[in-house]
């Protein structure tokens, strides 16, 4: 089996927990050939760590790293579009993690440059890669016309997990400049994609695109895009929302927040007549809990409960088998820079309403 070498962008929580375990894991696909972050510390430490000896502070420079495959882009949103650009212009693959991008220049930008590369660039939802996920496509076909669906996503700080269960390496050696520089480009990029709004909204906006692009993108695959959005609404400063989506002969209540307890609530749950779906989501930073279909079924006089739970191979790593696919098969990934532009337009569609229900 041919092994993809890769380069990471980014060394933070999910690279540490998720991403570098998983490709040690598969290491008959994939050998990790550079890792860059902004911490020079942070990336010593790693680079022992895991015994890789070509170690960049520049996304410019390990992109241009000849024998590369691929490129993992997974540092902060506000330079996913730069640096999967020049990872592609260096005709590498990319997997880059969500939110991909924050407005639809960059998007596009990100396309055009994949186009004449002539390479694939995947969306890292994970949860779309979830066998339960998965099985919920197929048993959805089941279902009859639907009469109404939930998608809920409430969670306490990713922190608290995190402390509890692995060892995370964060240092305070990133340069002050560039700190300032993410906080003024993601003003810049999120006023590109949904103009001057109060701040409060703008907020909202970064959890729609988190957090929640997740959730609606999962809810996509699953039901379709919806019509519009009839109505939201946001509190606690943009900490939570609620909005009620329009699809065919049906509505749907989309809900998120963020509060300071020790868990993580989230699901997907489909009503038929006679039969409904829940798929139920746990933290991502503990790996290998999880992901559950839920069916309840009424047949005749008999009501019906049963869980599914296909596997315990969590989502990241049946993701990352999926990539591997992609690049060395050319297998089309389903979660494209094209169906993230959707999201976009979701997001956007949520924002519009929370700015109506303020005036």
């Amino acid at each position: 089996m041919r092994r993809l070498k890769v380069g990471l962008v980014g060394l933070g929580e999910v690279a540490q927990i998720t991403h570098l375990p998983i490709l040690e894991n598969l290491a008959d696909r994939y050998e990790i050939a550079a890792l860059c972050d902004i911490s020079p510390s942070l990336l010593q430490v790693l680079g022992e760590k895991h015994r890789v000896t070509n170690l960049y502070t520049d996304y410019k420079e390990l992109a241009a790293q000849a024998d590369l495959d691929a490129v993992f882009v997974l540092n902060s949103d506000e330079y996913h579009a730069d640096s999967a650009i020049h990872a592609l212009k260096n005709k590498k693959h990319v997997l880059i993690e969500k939110p991909m991008t924050l407005n639809h220049a960059d998007a596009d930008a990100m396309i055009k440059a994949r186009d004449e590369a002539g390479v694939q660039v995947m969306v890292g939802y994970m949860r779309r890669f979830a066998p339960a996920f998965t099985e919920a496509l197929e048993e959805i076909k089941t279902l009859g016309p639907i009469q109404y669906a939930k998608v809920r996503d409430i969670i306490g700080p990713n922190r608290k997990i995190i402390d509890q269960s692995s060892t995370v390496y964060r240092f305070t050696d990133i340069p002050k400049e560039l700190m300032e520089d993410r906080w003024t480009r993601r003003s810049a990029m999120i006023k590109e994609a949904i103009g001057e709004v109060p701040q409060d909204i703008y907020n909202a906006y970064g959890l729609l695109a988190g957090l929640n692009s997740h959730d609606l993108s999962a809810m996509r695959e699953l039901l379709g895009m919806p019509k519009r959005v009839v109505s939201a609404t946001q509190w606690n400063g943009g900490g939570y929302i609620t909005a009620i989506l329009e699809f065919d002969g049906y509505f749907a209540v989309f809900e998120t927040g963020v509060d300071e307890q020790c868990r993580f609530d989230a699901s997907i749950e489909v009503f038929g007549k006679y039969k409904q779906l829940s798929v139920k989501y746990d933290t991502p930073y503990i790996r290998h809990l999880p992901t559950t279909l839920e069916v309840k079924e009424t047949i005749g006089e008999a009501y019906h409960e049963y869980v599914k739970r296909p596997t315990l191979k969590d989502p990241y790593t049946v993701e990352l088998e999926t990539f591997y696919d992609v690049v060395t098969k050319g297998i089309a990934p389903k979660t494209t820079p094209e169906d993230y532009k959707q999201d976009l337009e979701l997001f956007k569609m949520i924002a519009d309403a929370l700015l109506a229900n303020e005036q």
